[in-house]
């Protein structure tokens, strides 16, 4: 089926190496290289991503993020630390987006299939449609996050999110107000829902030592192995699946209860419910 033209796509794939939980977490290796290199050349893989750019902080200890996108030859964009919906904007009025892709840095795993099916139920519906994503609510894997949006939705979001994690977040306030936004959700298909159940992301060591595994078992066979084939393999190796499964669920929806009105309890853990 052909796609409808769109107007200019910017992927964003916010970087840094403050993390407070797992610092320099994007560094570490996975195959010879920097973890969100290896991410940034699965998103690349995506045919309808566009031109994708590692959005990285002003910060001087992200100097080596902006390095390392040098020697790779990534676009980078350096912007605010801690707003991130100023950073995506700022970003997006820089490359001259009209459409822009959110894709955070800790999904090293994700799946170029899972972007394009994202963008292209945007591209279709691009009419009915503010804003797309998999996550409203989720049904892939945690690690699987694609968010797109028009400039225009994007822009009115920078001017008018107050709250902090309004900005730490970027999207809230747009998805936070379906009376005002037209809201699109992708899911996994015939009705499968791994939202709670697997953990492709990365917070914890872990993870790390998870997400490694994966790349160790499939990496060298296909370097653009699909979220089935993840699947597959833990069906297979429990030893893997158990890495960081006492993990799967927690998400920063935890934090925010008390301010967000479209999430419920159901799609996140708390810590005190890790065993």
């Amino acid at each position: 089926m052909m796609l409808p033209s769109l107007p200019p796509i910017v992927t964003i794939m916010q970087t840094r190496t403050g993390s407070s939980r797992l610092p320099a977490k994007v560094l570490m290796p996975l195959a010879g290289k920097p973890l969100f290199v290896q991410q940034v050349k699965r998103v690349q893989a995506a045919a309808l991503c566009g031109m994708v750019v590692v959005a990285t902080t002003t910060d001087n200890t992200d100097d080596v993020i902006e390095n390392i996108c040098i020697e790779e030859g990534f676009h980078c964009f350096r912007g605010h630390p801690t707003d991130l919906l100023d950073r995506h904007y700022q970003a997006a009025l820089y490359y001259e987006a009209s459409v822009v892709v959110k894709i955070p840095s800790d999904c090293p795993l994700i799946d170029p299939g899972i972007i394009d099916q994202v963008i292209g139920d945007y591209i279709i519906h691009q009419e009915q449609y503010d804003f797309v994503s998999n996550l409203h609510p989720a049904t892939w894997p945690d690690g699987n996050d694609v968010e797109i949006m028009p400039i225009r939705v994007l822009e009115e979001a920078w001017q008018n999110a107050g709250k902090i994690f309004e900005r730490e977040h970027t999207t809230p306030y747009i998805w936070e107000r379906p009376e005002k936004y037209r809201i699109g959700n992708t899911v996994m298909p015939g009705g499968k829902d791994h939202s709670m159940v697997h953990r492709f992301t990365i917070d914890y060591i872990e993870d790390y030592h998870f997400i490694k595994a994966v790349y160790d078992e499939l990496y060298a066979t296909n370097h653009l192995f699909t979220c089935d084939d993840i699947i597959t393999l833990l069906e297979q190796r429990n030893d893997i699946f158990n890495i960081n499964h006492r993990f799967a669920g927690i998400n920063w929806y935890r934090n925010h209860f008390d301010e967000l009105k479209t999430v419920t309890p159901s799609q996140t853990k708390n810590m005190e419910q890790v065993s």
